[in-house]
C-alpha cells in the first residue's frame, strides 16, 4: 500500500512519511525550540537544532578527530579524506564530494538556453557564451586556443587561462582570505571578496554616484537611469532593462511548467521560482539580519524575522484578531479555528487568503 501526495503526487510507503512530506506544501511546523522559538517540521530536524544552543557535536571522524553536530555534516567530511564524489551531474557528468555542491551546480544547466550557434547550432544560456564559442570554433582567431582541458575539452588562449578553469574539475582554492580563511579559485575573487570586509566600493555610477563593490553590479544599475530597454520578448514584444528579466518573462509564455526540481520533482513555470525552491535542499542561507545576523533561505523570512525586531505584525486573524509577523502563522493559526468551528465559513476563509495574497510585500 502506497500514500499518494495530492499535491505533487509523490508517493511514500508509509502514512507517517506521507505526513511529514505534506508539510513541505503546508508550511506546517509542529516542533518549537523552547529557546529560540523556531519551528521545525520533524522532531529530528529539531533535535538537531538544539546542538546549536548545547554545542553538543556526537559526531566524530576516526582520521583527524574533527566533530560535527549533524552525521551528515560528518559523512560530508570524511569524504574530504578519501576523495570521493559520488554525485554526478546527469548533464555534463561533473563529479561532487556533497550534494549541496551539486545543486548549486544544477542550475546552471538549469537556465533557459536559448542562444543558438548559426553554424553547428549548439545552445548556450548566455549571448556572450554563444559569441566566444563562435569565436574559438568557427573563425580565424580560434586558433589562437591552443590549449584544450584534457577533462571537457575547452580550448583557452594561454596556458593560465586553462590552468585556472582546471581548478573548476580539482575544486582547487589556493587563494585565501587572511581575515575569515575563505578560499577561492581565482585572484580576482578574492579581491572581491575583500570588499565584504573592508566596505570598499570602487566602482561608481556617473550619474547618481552610486557605488558598487563590483563592476557587474554597476553594469546592472545603469540602465535604471537611462531607461535603455535592450531585451525585446520575441513573442509580444515587450522590453526589458536586463537579459535575466527577459529570460523570466518569457516562461510566462510557456505551456506548463518546464523547470523540474532534481531532487523532488516538483515543477515551477520560471527558472526564479525552482531556484528560490532549491535553497530548501541546499540550506544556503543568503538574507542576513542586520541586527541579530541570523540567516535566511529567502528575502521573505528575513522580511518576517525582521518584524520581530520592529514590532510590526501586518497579518490579523479576522475571527480572533490575533497578529502574526508572518503569513504562514497566520495560515498555521487558521486552522486552528477550522479543527474547533467546522464547517468553517467558506467565505470569510476566501476573504483572508485574498487578503494574504495582497500583505505578501508588506
Amino acid at each position: 500500500m502506497s500514500f499518494e501526495c495530492s499535491v505533487c503526487d509523490k508517493k511514500f510507503t508509509t502514512r507517517q512519511r506521507h505526513r511529514i512530506h505534506f508539510r513541505t506544501h503546508t508550511g506546517e511546523k509542529p516542533y518549537e525550540c523552547a529557546l529560540c522559538s523556531k519551528k521545525f517540521a520533524q522532531d529530528s530536524g529539531l533535535r538537531a537544532h538544539l546542538r546549536t544552543h548545547t554545542g553538543e557535536k556526537p559526531y566524530e571522524c576516526s582520521l583527524c578527530s574533527k566533530k560535527f553536530a549533524l552525521s551528515g555534516a560528518l559523512r560530508g567530511h570524511l569524504r574530504t579524506h578519501s576523495g570521493e564524489k559520488p554525485y554526478s551531474c546527469f548533464e555534463c557528468k561533473r563529479k561532487f564530494a556533497s550534494r549541496r555542491n551539486l545543486y548549486r551546480h544544477l542550475v546552471a544547466h538549469l537556465v533557459n538556453r536559448r542562444f543558438q550557434c548559426s553554424v553547428c547550432n549548439k545552445e548556450f544560456a548566455r549571448d556572450d557564451y554563444l559569441r566566444k564559442h563562435f569565436q574559438i570554433t568557427h573563425t580565424d582567431r580560434g586558433k589562437n586556443y591552443r590549449h584544450e582541458c584534457s577533462l571537457c575539452h575547452k580550448k583557452f588562449e594561454t596556458p593560465t587561462y586553462l590552468r585556472i578553469h582546471f581548478r573548476t574539475h580539482t575544486g582547487e582554492k589556493p587563494f585565501e582570505c587572511s581575515l575569515c580563511s575563505k578560499k577561492f579559485a581565482q585572484s580576482g575573487s578574492l579581491q572581491s571578496h575583500l570588499r565584504t570586509h573592508t566596505g570598499e566600493k570602487p566602482f561608481e555610477c556617473s550619474v547618481c554616484n552610486k557605488k558598487f563593490s563590483e563592476k557587474r553590479h554597476l553594469r546592472v544599475h545603469l540602465p535604471t537611469h537611462t531607461g535603455e530597454r535592450n531585451y525585446e520578448c520575441s513573442v509580444c514584444s515587450k522590453r526589458f532593462l536586463r537579459r535575466e528579466t527577459l529570460t523570466e518573462h518569457r516562461r510566462t509564455h510557456a505551456e506548463g511548467n518546464p523547470f523540474e526540481c532534481p531532487v523532488c520533482n516538483q515543477k515551477f513555470k520560471q527558472n526564479s521560482y525552482l531556484r528560490r525552491h532549491l535553497l530548501r535542499h541546499t540550506g544556503e542561507k543568503r538574507y542576513e539580519c542586520s541586527v541579530c545576523n541570523k540567516k535566511f533561505t529567502q528575502s521573505g523570512g528575513l522580511t518576517a524575522h525582521f518584524r520581530l525586531h520592529t514590532g510590526k505584525t501586518p497579518f490579523e486573524c479576522s475571527v480572533c484578531n490575533k497578529k502574526f509577523v508572518a503569513s504562514s502563522g497566520l495560515r498555521s493559526h487558521l486552522q486552528t479555528h477550522t479543527r474547533v468551528k467546522e464547517p468553517f465559513d467558506l467565505c470569510v476563509q476566501q476573504e483572508i487568503y485574498a487578503k494574504l495574497g495582497s500583505l505578501k510585500t508588506a
